[in-house]
């Protein structure tokens, strides 16, 4: 009987224990696609406990713990933060088979080398050690990052974001970067929002927005701006794509519409979201940036609890939406004007696994290796069995070897061992494969190719010249 979470957790053959300890275990990290604050990073803030580091923000934790009987009061209420650890040490032990349960004491060993399982009893001394550890300066939030060898981060910023963090930062050992996130423009049909927002736009792009082009040059302005500080990232989280069944004319008429302050069907807002998607893409084109596109999150599902804490706080789920016909043409409707960026495309419903990883195929077009990327296992699907699905769906219909790897798409900042984990589970795959035959024991060949998935591809890929 293996031990639990040993030096070879999660890898089945001696083949699949040489290649991590070989060829992953010590690759650096680039995650290029997270919710980390910049302020935090540029600050190097010091938590004051595990429970600020640990739970604050972290919506995969909050839903285990209301499915576990858990009071709100204990996870986003105002119970004191000894109060908030205990309750979720007590979820823990039930959460067995959830990938919290790995997560969770990989994270304690990473960071703290704690090695106790983590439940009611031993809860204090948990809290207390790490504590201890986190009141020490190299703790913070960069020393933290660089425990795991992390290089470079791409936070997710809005248009309107001033990017103060990003510039103040100067960390030769750390690189943190912007990302484009413009979703909240697309909320056409929410007057109070729109009005409030295109305010703020205008007032940090220092225009006026009447029309619709003055609305696009608003958001060129801002996208320069991103990109003058070091920016080649943009992103887009949508339930999916719709259809392009629209005029300049309508479009027109739409924005004009919002303006005085009309009421915004939802037919309307969609033809909006892809008219102003279409033409953001093409300035990422002309900029060399990639452009990537969360697919297929059903978010805010209970209004109750969107009204009493907001988004983001644990409530959403898969959606069934249909992605591959829509999503077919837009990515043609830019490709036939050659104006189609570097794109990654991650789907949050299994059922999409192989939708996704074939759409890629239909738009690589040779000027660079995987132009079109079928993205990582997101979300719901970032364990052990969505990692191997996501991972089996591109070795079928695409080239596992260009892949650009895995990120955290995270607020915490003690979530990066999931790097290990999905190199692990990458590595027990391929181990396994070498030994049944079905790939040639050739480790310098294949251990290549994870170097390549951990890293490598990734800095080509986003022209990190940073890291080269």
């Amino acid at each position: 009987m293996k031990e639990f979470l040993d030096k070879n957790f999660l890898l089945d053959s001696k083949t699949a224990e040489m290649l991590f300890h070989t060829f992953a275990e010590e690759m650096p990290i680039i995650d290029y696609h997270n919710h980390l604050s910049p302020k935090d990073i540029a600050e190097d803030k010091q938590f004051k406990n595990l429970t600020e580091a640990w739970l604050e923000g972290d919506h995969y934790k909050w839903r285990a713990m209301r499915a576990n009987g858990i009071d709100e009061k204990f996870i986003t209420g105002d119970a004191p933060p000894g109060d908030k650890f205990l309750k979720w040490a007590e979820t823990v032990p039930n959460t067995l088979r959830n990938p919290l349960y790995h997560w969770t004491h990989l994270e304690l060993r990473r960071y703290f080398g704690i090695h106790t399982l983590l439940n009611e009893k031993t809860a204090s001394s948990v809290y207390d050690t790490a504590g201890q550890y986190l009141s020490k300066p190299e703790f913070g939030c960069r020393g933290l990052l660089k425990m795991m060898n992390v290089k470079l981060v791409c936070t997710t910023d809005d248009p309107i974001d001033d990017l103060r963090y990003h510039r103040m930062m100067d960390d030769p050992d750390l690189h943190m970067l912007p990302s484009f996130r413009p979703d909240k423009i697309f909320r056409i049909n929410e007057k109070d929002h729109f009005e409030n927002y295109l305010g703020a736009l205008e007032e940090i792009s220092d225009s006026n927005i009447h029309t619709f082009d003055d609305l696009l040059a608003a958001l060129e302005n801002r996208i320069r701006f991103f990109h003058d500080t070091g920016c080649r990232l943009a992103d887009h989280g949508l339930e999916q794509l719709y259809p392009l069944n629209f005029t300049a004319s309508d479009i027109r008429t739409i924005f004009n519409n919002a303006r005085a302050g009309k009421s915004i069907s939802v037919a309307e807002k969609e033809q909006f979201t892809m008219a102003v998607l279409l033409e953001v893409c093409k300035i990422y084109n002309r900029l060399g940036w990639t452009q990537q596109f969360h697919l297929g999150a059903l978010r805010n599902n209970s209004s109750r609890m969107m009204q009493t804490l907001g988004p983001d706080t644990g409530f959403d789920s898969i959606g069934d939406f249909s992605q591959a016909k829509n999503l077919s043409a837009f990515l043609n409707s830019l490709d036939s004007t050659n104006e189609l960026a570097q794109t990654i495309l991650y789907n949050l419903n299994p059922r999409d696994n192989e939708v996704m990883a074939a759409m890629a195929g239909n738009f690589n077009d040779g000027t660079i290796p995987g132009k079109i990327q079928y993205g990582a296992a997101w979300w719901f699907l970032d364990q052990k069995d969505g990692i191997e699905k996501q991972l089996d769906a591109l070795s079928n219909v695409g080239l596992l070897s260009r892949f650009i790897g895995m990120l955290t798409d995270s607020r915490s900042f003690l979530s990066f061992p999931r790097h290990e984990y999905f190199r692990r589970i990458l590595c027990n795959l391929l181990g396994n494969e070498i030994e049944k035959g079905q790939l040639p024991d050739e480790p310098e060949l294949v251990g290549g190719m994870i170097r390549n998935i951990c890293f490598y591809n990734a800095v080509r890929y986003f022209s990190f010249n940073e890291l080269k």
